[in-house]
């Protein structure tokens, strides 16, 4: 670790936002909404299934926000969360398993493996969020994932995905968010894109009022996939059904041509096309 030097007068500069900021909290703050996500399964799973869903598994769990606060959401709920980095599983469980409490602490499992080697307990949701099993290139490799998903479900399990598409993921593209009730700017880069293979390398950086800036804060080296390839390998791989969830857009008071997410979103077999777009795949096993 590099010391912070001293300035002219002799005294050591006071360390910039950027220094004394922790890139998982601003991943946390400016990525995450684990309570959305929560009722989103619980909804969705009981209009499907017809019964509440008790037990969930989150593939590439990160700091396992989510499965906290699945576990948070109900006293009989449980969570496995899966992730193949142990120094971001570590801060997981020091900054938000631990500071939930000793009962939140016993329903939730942290395993440091291979998404693709957890398949029990069998579960009655398992998710691939924020678009990590893109990770998989190939339709051979993302089949068998999606086949040691089915494997970890009960026999009325559904798994879920997020998506992202649009005109513009073709483009080479940033994208700023001003974070303001935590003074921070999130930066989303699209930086390179091979229409041949479909792969995209993007970056999120974070800018601060003080003018510092963490660059490069987190990479993803993946393969854009679309809805039609996936629902296609979800099907190869044993799932008897995939649904399609798309967020409802509106037009924003300031301009009438730009249409924004809600946040919303509805099964949906037939769209318009846009610059930009997020939907969940919810497949049956």
């Amino acid at each position: 670790m590099s010391l912070v030097g001293k300035n002219k007068s002799g005294k050591s500069p006071k360390p910039t936002m950027a220094e004394t900021s922790d890139r998982h909290v601003l991943y946390q703050q400016s990525v995450q909404m684990p309570e959305v996500e929560v009722d989103f399964f619980t909804q969705t799973f009981q209009e499907i299934r017809g019964k509440f869903p008790l037990i969930m598994k989150e593939d590439f769990c990160g700091t396992a926000l989510l499965s906290v606060e699945w576990a948070k959401s109900n006293p009989h709920r449980t969570a496995i969360g899966v992730d193949i980095c142990a120094d971001t599983l570590k801060w997981g469980e020091e900054h938000n398993l631990k500071p939930a409490g000793e009962d939140i602490a016993k329903r939730v499992q942290l395993l440091n493996a291979d998404v693709r080697a957890v398949v029990e307990p069998k579960t009655d949701i398992t998710c691939a969020f924020n678009f990590s099993y893109w990770v998989f290139k190939t339709r051979d490799d993302m089949r068998e994932y999606f086949r040691q998903a089915r494997a970890g479900l009960k026999e009325d399990g559904l798994f879920y995905l997020d998506i992202f598409g649009g005109t513009e993921t073709h483009d080479i593209i940033e994208e700023e968010t001003e974070m303001e009730d935590h003074d921070f700017t999130y930066i989303w880069e699209h930086a390179k894109f091979n229409p041949i293979d479909h792969h995209i390398l993007c970056h999120i950086h974070y800018e601060f009022p003080d003018g510092s800036r963490i660059d490069k804060a987190y990479t993803y080296d993946w393969r854009l996939w679309t809805i039609p390839e996936l629902r296609e390998i979800l099907l190869e791989a044993g799932f008897s059904k995939v649904h399609v969830y798309w967020e409802r857009f509106e037009e924003t008071d300031d301009d009438d041509d730009y249409m924004e997410g809600t946040g919303e979103f509805f099964a949906a077999t037939e769209e318009e096309s846009q610059e930009s777009w997020q939907a969940y795949l919810i497949a049956e096993y």
